[in-house]
């Protein structure tokens, strides 16, 4: 069974990334830049197709992505290519939508499945509201009761379930959570929650005892709604969880790799085909998320030196800088994998 998971997971890996690579190859294309192939997989050629356009297209033996190779990413790099079919010679603002064209094929692909899942098997309410509190857990010790609504925690609004959630991870020095609700009969309370430290897959976190109301909406238009605020609310927990990162709130030990993403992709699909495209709606806003974020080797990273490039009136970065500069961002991001695979590794043995 192990067999299936892993094709699934490498079945996911190459839809996210290969439509990732095709927006980028699609808007390039449009623009005029000089593409040299567009390939599904990594690794050794199966088999290629010269198109009328001259482009390669490819399928590779690893079916992890894919890549668009295009010219003069960075700097001219081919003197058989004409200057002005340059990636680099190109309008500053063509180059932005290449760069954020990944991007943007991921975020709708995550809104797609995210409606196509509410449309069919329908969707929670997005309300902060408590189902169901456990009998002498820390939540009801500090006063939350069935059917209550979370408000805020720690002075920072919530307005739906995964910013609550959130928010109930990150460390708290003196680990009691200042938790504003409304109770059933309207009234408002703020509570002192000590949420007690479990160990769940090698993992400590935060036990409060409260169960989220699990009641299910359907329709068209609570489908678009669902997929608009989904997409919102997943968005806005990864600004939270990266700044948590950043502050130590949130600890690099709940980061996972590709180990950790595979048990997760078996966990889902061993709860059916609606988990699992949800799955990758949430990995495919992750995805795109992490890429625009402007740090080295990252679209982001790209799109900063553009906007530096603008700010300096048009004048570019010295290319071999920016070179440079997104080496050793790579070389960043590789060390961060190694040290989340070793983590997943840990937790399965």
């Amino acid at each position: 069974m192990w067999f299936l998971y892993l094709l699934l997971f490498l079945l996911i890996l190459g839809i996210l990334v290969t439509i990732h690579e095709f927006g980028h190859f699609i808007v390039a294309k449009k623009c005029g830049v000089h593409i040299y192939e567009f390939s599904i997989g990594m690794g050794p050629l199966i088999h290629k197709h010269i198109g009328k356009d001259k482009i390669q297209y490819s399928i590779r033996a690893l079916p992890i992505g894919g890549y668009v190779q295009m010219a003069g990413e960075v700097e001219e790099d081919d003197e058989k290519v004409k200057k002005e079919k340059f990636m680099c010679n190109k309008p500053w603002w063509q180059r932005l939508l290449i760069l954020c064209a990944g991007v943007t094929m991921n975020f709708i692909l995550a809104f797609v499945l995210l409606f196509i899942t509410s449309l069919i098997w329908g969707s929670a309410s997005f309300d902060p509201v408590i189902d169901s509190v456990e009998i002498d857990s820390p939540a009801y010790k500090a006063g939350m009761r069935d059917k209550d609504m979370i408000l805020s925690v720690n002075n920072h609004n919530v307005n739906s379930w995964d910013t609550a959630q959130i928010e109930l991870i990150m460390k708290d020095d003196d680990n009691i959570y200042d938790i504003k609700v409304k109770h059933e009969n309207g009234t408002i309370e703020d509570l002192k929650v000590s949420p007690e430290k479990v160990t769940r897959e090698k993992i400590e976190v935060n036990y409060f005892g409260i169960k989220a109301n699990s009641e299910k909406k359907y329709g068209f238009m609570n489908a678009i709604n669902y997929a608009f605020r989904k997409f919102g609310t997943v968005y806005e927990t990864m600004f939270k969880t990266i700044g948590g990162l950043l502050t130590g709130k949130i600890s690099i030990k709940s980061l996972s790799g590709p180990v950790g993403i595979y048990t997760v992709v078996s966990d889902s699909a061993k709860m059916g085909l609606e988990q699992v495209l949800y799955l990758v709606a949430f990995l495919s806003i992750n995805l795109g998320f992490i890429n625009i974020l402007p740090f080295p080797a990252f679209d982001g990273g790209h799109v900063l030196f553009v906007i530096i490039e603008l700010i300096r009136g048009g004048k570019k970065v010295n290319q071999k800088v920016e070179g440079y500069f997104h080496m050793v961002g790579f070389a960043l991001i590789f060390l961060l994998m190694i040290i989340v695979t070793i983590q997943d590794i840990i937790r399965l043995f």
